[in-house]
């Protein structure tokens, strides 16, 4: 429970301005998160705006007159950018957005989990048109670069808002938790949603250089508004799009070897005749939808309406799962000898046969439960013949809800009633897989069960202004707030998470007749054969790990702003919430604007903040396949409160709780020039995240049976508040318009920089740190600590070309691509491969003919820019044959902060009337 007193929140606010005072004084820092203001603002963009409704409760504000740095990016930018997903959308734009490509990694594929100014997804708050969006069912468990920044988070999934339902879209880049509640650590992030009328419709082919053309991206999507008599508007958005598959990866060594070895098998290789593991952007189809209205009740007062649904396909390629293993040793540099060699070993479910003849009944030299070493067996590779890649589906869908009523009184009193209701899932299943455990019982399709999110947020928002003889009123601000969020998951097949009958097989050599001796090895050890239960790949959800959890609380919060002069503004804002799982948590923000001349300003902000434990943190629990070593073992995620979890250290999870600070200036000589210089500090103490993997041994097993699904040489994860970070920083925001030639210009410059650090790791309760170097290491490296975006459109008649460069400084992850290991003469790690910087360019031209249609012709990454690849090292040793790692990957299997698809050609016809 926290709990914090008047007195302590004062010294505290002290210490904190203090602080920061000192910090930006005598060590500068620099900033990451910044969206460029849109360049391509178009002029029929009537639904783009520059009023800000973030940060504040005033309805005064603009984004160059805001106490908080605030970016308004408008549809017309959004738009702008050929990517279905939003993810990706907002990534080209807002230069401290990043989220990996997520190549192969297992259920994060389906829901990528982004970070702003490197903190987690859910650090950061997502709202529609001012209302607070759901988070996504999935909680990103997966362990590597593709989560590394929010792996453990449970964020929104704004993939499920199609682009062309955006009105604008507003960034506030500061600590907003004591005005809109837990998440908002970071900032927050509000899609304002289209109230225009007319009718637009959009059609978008694309595909990608490489590979003969492949990803091929089609994108039909319509926006339809109308007038609900004189006091109202209705406005529906829809969208459908349609994903192919990208590979740029290799083939495995071991495959071709196979497919020269046997050539009658060779177009049995899973995905034949392409890689046998598909190192790409899996395919993905689906719909969006969007309604956004109000309706005038009185002449001041309306009532309000707005939803989303949404549903998305998509598949990825697993790990191939070889039948045999390497005949002769491969070739390989290690980054130490150009004559090191490497003999890749078959899977775990090809190595032994399956011995089907149990012992006969109560027969005293052959132990019921035990099988007999005789002819009567059966082989995977009468199932598989050539080996076999699971194949990993995901359904998501989305309904989302919100009704409203809002108003103002003659004497300036505003109020706003408003409940949400939504509901997320992700339904996850298998193919060309197999469970081991149930020999030639096995299935080879599983339905691994569905996670739900549910949520319902009920909302009081209340403003008054009071003449106090300042420069303006003061705007008291208050309300309240109910949520209840709940958390499902429900059973998958019995075959998906089950071990069979043939998981553990110790075996009896017959003797004679009804005897039977213990069958021993060459080293005169007892042979025992095991067999990985559950589905290969990924693990359903077990009868004991399904249910129902569910979390409420409830908030009260106040506020208030003025300007005390015409130069000076200032805002207070405090909260209290209530959660009925671990109690209490009061934070505070205060912040200034002052004005020292008309076209020079200075601004900045202290606040408190905290992110409170999901039900889905709190209790997930999966099982999921990797591979270390060149070996398949499972890794198994389970609840806080599991006897597992807890004999490995789990502690009960609290709050994360952080401090904000902000200082920056705006200058704007004129109307069609403004810079923005912004610094932030982030302290966020308690991080709720994944611990590293504890090893399972038989002594676990033993204490522990239920881990007999991990398997010995398997690894346990859990929850838990592992550690506190710093993230500090500084955002640079120019813009500038004119005329050249006749033709209008508008250009604008982001300049980001951000740093994370781990300020400490917290210890379990049998005193092991939570977390490991190597996540250490990532959080500090993984994202480009430097990013700028430079973005130009020039507008003459019917003409508009847009043009946009973006440069990533480099970047590292030691989890997937370490440098040096401690099999190297004992070396300890000493970090992860450095990927280079790089800059890419973005080009589009457009027409517009007969008044209503305009053609789009434009190319994303122009000259086919792909991240460094990846360097030979003993870990990751790249073969000779194909010139790849042993699983085929010739890229960073993330993407890095670009992705690794390369350039990106497409057309686009629009209409609108």
């Amino acid at each position: 429970m926290v709990k914090t007193t008047t007195s302590r929140v004062s010294k505290a606010v002290l210490a904190s301005t203090v602080a920061s005072i000192a910090l930006f004084t005598a060590n500068p820092v620099f900033a990451q998160g910044t969206a460029a203001p849109a360049a391509t603002a178009a002029a029929d963009d009537e639904a783009s705006t520059d009023i800000v409704v973030l940060g504040t409760r005033r309805t005064d504000r603009s984004s160059a007159d805001s106490a908080s740095p605030i970016d308004v990016i408008s549809a017309a930018e959004i738009n702008s950018q050929p990517a279905a997903d939003l993810l990706d959308v907002v990534k080209n734009i807002v230069p401290s957005f990043y989220v990996g490509q997520n190549s192969i990694s297992d259920a994060s594929t389906f829901v990528r989990s982004p970070s702003l100014r490197g903190l987690a997804a859910d650090e950061i708050l997502v709202q529609l048109n001012g209302k607070r969006f759901n988070r996504s069912a999935l909680v990103q468990v997966f362990s590597g670069g593709d989560t590394a920044l929010s792996i453990g988070s449970q964020g929104a999934d704004i993939s499920s808002i199609p682009s062309i339902a955006i009105g604008s879209l507003q960034v506030l880049r500061d600590g907003a938790t004591a005005q809109y509640g837990s998440d908002a650590i970071g900032g927050v992030i509000n899609y304002g949603l289209r109230k225009d009328t007319g009718l637009e419709l959009q059609a978008r082919y694309g595909q990608y250089f490489d590979n003969g053309g492949d990803g091929k991206s089609y994108q039909i999507s319509g926006n339809a508004g109308t007038t609900l008599g004189d006091n109202g508007f209705i406005n529906v958005s829809g969208e459908y799009f349609d994903e192919g598959q990208t590979s740029r990866g290799a083939t495995r060594p071991i495959a071709l070897q196979f497919a020269a070895n046997n050539p009658g098998l060779a177009s049995q290789l899973p995905n034949f005749p392409n890689p046998v593991q598909i190192w790409g952007s899996s395919p993905k189809r689906g719909y969006k939808l969007i309604l956004n209205g109000s309706y005038g009740v009185t002449d001041n007062s309306e009532l309000y309406f707005f939803g989303n649904l949404a549903q998305s396909k998509s598949n990825q390629s697993f790990n191939y799962r070889a039948p045999r293993p390497s005949t002769a040793p491969f070739i390989v540099n290690d980054g130490t000898s150009a004559t090191a060699t490497r003999s890749p070993g078959a899977n775990g479910s090809f190595v032994n046969p399956v011995y089907l003849t149990p012992c006969p009944i109560n027969n005293a030299t052959c132990p019921a439960g035990s099988f007999v070493r005789d002819t009567n067996i059966f082989n995977f590779s009468t199932l598989y013949p050539a080996g076999f890649t699971p194949r990993f589906f995901g359904v998501t869908s989305q309904a989302y809800g919100t009704i409203g009523y809002k108003g103002k009184l003659d004497s300036g009193f505003t109020y706003d009633f408003s409940t949400s209701i939504s509901r997320n899932s992700l339904e996850l299943s298998l193919t060309n897989s197999l469970n081991a455990s149930f020999g030639p019982q096995s299935l080879t399709a599983f339905n691994a069960g569905k996670l739900i999110q549910t949520e319902i947020d009920a909302n009081v928002d209340l403003t008054y202004p009071i003449e106090a003889g300042f420069a303006s009123p003061i705007t008291l601000a208050g309300g309240f707030e109910y949520r209840r969020e709940s958390y499902q998951a429900t059973a998958g097949d019995v075959q998906s998470y089950a071990a069979g009958p043939f998981a553990v097989q110790r075996l009896y050599d017959q003797t004679g007749p009804a005897t039977f001796t213990r069958a021993l090895n060459s080293s005169l050890q007892p042979i025992t054969n095991t067999f990985s239960p559950g589905a290969s790949g990924y693990g359903g959800t077990s009868p004991s790990a399904a249910g129902t959890f569910a979390q409420k609380n409830y908030a009260l919060y106040i506020g208030a702003e003025t300007d005390l002069t015409s130069a000076l503004s200032v805002g207070l804002a405090g909260r209290y919430e209530n959660y009925n799982t671990f109690g209490g948590a009061f934070v505070g923000k205060a912040n200034f604007l002052f004005k020292l001349a008309d076209a020079f300003s200075l601004r900045g902000t202290v606040g408190t903040g905290f992110h409170a434990p999901s039900p889905g943190q709190s209790n997930i629990e999966t099982l999921s396949t990797t591979f270390s070593g060149g070996n398949q073992v499972q890794v198994g995620t389970y609840t806080i409160r599991s006897p597992i979890s807890r004999s490995y250290g789990a502690t009960s999870l609290g709050p994360e709780r952080s401090t904000n600070f902000g200082a920056g200036f705006i200058i704007k000589p004129s109307s069609s020039l403004s810079l923005t210089v912004d610094a932030y500090l982030i302290n966020v103490r308690d991080r709720i995240t994944i611990t590293q993997q504890f090893n399972v041994d038989q002594a676990a097993i033993n204490a522990q049976p239920a881990l007999a699904a991990v398997g010995v040489g398997g690894s346990v994860q859990y929850f838990n508040n592992g550690f506190d970070s710093r993230t500090k920083g500084i955002d640079v925001v120019g813009t500038y318009r004119t005329e050249i030639g006749g033709a209008k210009l508008n250009a604008s410059l982001a300049y980001n920089y951000n740093k994370s650090e781990v300020t400490k790791i917290n210890k379990n309760s049998f005193g092991q740190n939570v977390i490991d170097a190597t996540r250490v290491y990532d959080v500090a490296n993984l994202a480009p600590k430097h990013r700028i975006v430079l973005s130009t459109n020039l507008q003459k008649g019917n003409f508009s070309f847009n043009a946009r460069g973006n440069y990533y400084s480099s970047w590292s992850t030691q989890f997937d691509y370490p440098i040096r290991q401690g099999n190297v003469a004992g070396a300890a790690v000493i970090g992860g491969q450095r990927f280079g910087a790089k800059f890419t360019s973005d080009l589009d031209l457009s027409y517009t003919f007969a008044e209503h249609y305009t053609l789009t012709l434009g190319v994303n990454n122009l000259f086919n820019t792909k991240p460094d690849r990846i360097a030979p090292t003993v870990n990751n040793p790249i073969y000779a044959v194909t010139g790849s790692t042993a699983d085929g990957q010739i890229y960073p299997r993330n993407g890095g902060p670009f992705g690794f698809n390369g350039g990106f050609w497409y057309g686009r016809i629009r209409v609108k009337y």
